[in-house]
């Protein structure tokens, strides 16, 4: 029979060696694979947040399906604020490279979004603060591609790329 002392260091041990090797896994998965947020803001409503300041959704962001900075329009993606490197922000792209745009509220009325950027915009015009206010952005701000929303239950599903008809671009480019 083994000594207790002996137990407790042969689990302290396995603990410590399961530990060591679960967090390196565990902060890899979250960095390169997905994660999950929690949206605030009405900025995308009603596709997120619908019920205003009263609920909060939390969605799956996929970081694998962007790591080749390949986006569609319509996708709902999260990406580092161009005014505010040290927040996220979700929105809908609407354009992408070569493309041109009818702004709403933009100091162009017309805007070719430039090659290796794209244009983004939430839901909810006015209470946005988007590619009307900041311009194209950089591919390289692209953080993940919000797949579903995770929370609450009854809001379980996948979240659509859907480009909204009177937001298509003017010209779209062809690849």
């Amino acid at each position: 029979m083994m000594p207790a002392q002996d137990f407790g260091r042969r689990y302290l041990k396995a603990f410590l060696k399961g530990f060591f090797v679960a967090v390196p896994v565990t902060v890899t998965f979250l960095d390169q694979v997905a994660c999950v947020a929690r949206v605030e803001g009405a900025s995308m409503q009603p596709s997120l947040n619908p019920g205003g300041n009263h609920s909060s959704d939390v969605v799956l962001l996929n970081h694998w399906k962007v790591r080749n900075y390949e986006v569609q329009r319509g996708d709902i993606v999260s990406l580092v604020s161009p005014k505010n490197p040290e927040q996220k922000i979700i929105k809908r792209v609407i354009a992408l490279e070569g493309d041109i745009i009818k702004t709403i509220g933009h100091k162009n009325r017309y805007v070719k979004v430039p090659r290796g950027h794209m244009w983004v915009e939430g839901d909810h015009h006015g209470h946005s603060f988007d590619s009307n206010a900041f311009g194209p952005v950089s591919l390289g701000l692209l953080h993940a591609h919000a797949t579903h929303i995770l929370w609450p239950p009854e809001r379980w599903q996948r979240l659509e790329s859907i480009l909204p008809p009177e937001r298509a671009p003017v010209q779209m480019e062809e690849k």
